[in-house]
């Protein structure tokens, strides 16, 4: 392999961001951080960035929303990531008109970072925050700039501490509510080995002008075998309680943001099974597993064996 690419990561101090620098660093690779101003005065963000720095991270002021910044940052690599968060995936378009003006940048991941959004059948509001990242991936191909998309699916993070289990802070031990029939599989990933197959990708011709998705075998579970995988582990049985579709339709209408986000992305997900009822093919995908058998990813069984 040639020499690592220059990458920059755009909203690295974010959610799934600052795991994404930090494979980036310790994979050897120059690592370029955007951070705003206002994101130094955050105790919380700064201590994020302080993070970044220790690692060798190069630290670039400026802002999606201010071009000549963003420009600058750009033309300084190779590889552009962006981790923008849901208020800024529509301002991507900036980025990617600051690519198209720079020329040099080998390959763009705009914020994707969840269900491939081509292959979703989400209802309002989902459907509307997705139709905005599909918008995006159109401008990046109609700009003929080189891409790579990651369809990660959940946030292990998010979902696996509670089951999934709205207003929870633990598994559950008695009851478990279920959308759909619980038959449906669903893929969950540690946040870290999200960043890890994030960075193998960008220098990889395979997944040039392709959609990474990183669903491995041991992650994707229906959430039925989920709950018996955690009745194992805690040695008990828990009532199943099944809420139908239509059920689930009337609750994210009567809901109230950001409930209603959450609840329409699980009925895509565990109703519909927008993660997995499609195969990969190799016109459009691959998946980061099967590139990637190196990586040893945590799988759904040890992450929960924090929590017994």
């Amino acid at each position: 392999m040639a020499a690592k690419s220059k990458v920059l990561v755009i909203g690295g101090t974010g959610y799934i961001g600052k795991f994404i620098v930090e494979a980036s660093a310790k994979s050897g690779r120059p690592t370029f951080a955007l951070v705003r101003e206002s994101t130094l005065s955050n105790p919380a963000k700064a201590k994020i960035v302080e993070g970044f720095e220790s690692l060798g991270v190069t630290l670039v002021h400026g802002d999606i929303y201010d071009q000549e910044s963003l420009l600058n940052a750009i033309k300084q690599v190779d590889v552009v990531i962006s981790a923008v968060g849901r208020a800024q995936i529509e301002g991507q378009d900036r980025i990617v008109a600051a690519i198209k003006a720079a020329g040099n940048i080998k390959r763009f991941l705009p914020s994707e970072f969840g269900n491939d959004v081509d292959r979703v059948h989400a209802v309002e509001p989902a459907k509307s925050a997705f139709a905005i990242k599909t918008k995006i991936r159109r401008l990046v191909e109609a700009e003929e700039i080189p891409y790579t998309y990651v369809s990660s699916n959940f946030f292990a993070g998010y979902f696996l501490p509670t089951l999934s289990q709205l207003g929870a802070t633990a598994p559950p031990r008695d009851k478990v509510v279920i959308l759909g029939d619980g038959n449906v599989k669903a893929v969950f990933n540690k946040e870290d080995d999200i960043g890890t197959y994030t960075i193998k990708a960008v220098d990889d011709l395979r997944t040039l002008n392709k959609i990474l998705y990183i669903r491995p075998p041991a992650n994707t579970y229906s959430f039925n075998d989920l709950v018996s995988l955690w009745e194992r582990k805690i040695g008990k049985t828990l009532e199943r309680v099944y809420v139908p579709e239509e059920q689930v339709l009337k609750n994210i209408q009567e809901a109230a943001v950001p409930l209603n986000v959450i609840l329409s992305i699980s009925h895509s997900v565990f109703v519909k099974g927008d993660h997995t009822n499609f195969e990969i093919e190799p016109s459009f995908g691959v998946e980061a597993s099967e590139l990637y058998p190196d990586v040893k990813y945590t799988t759904v069984d040890q992450y929960l064996d924090q929590f017994v």
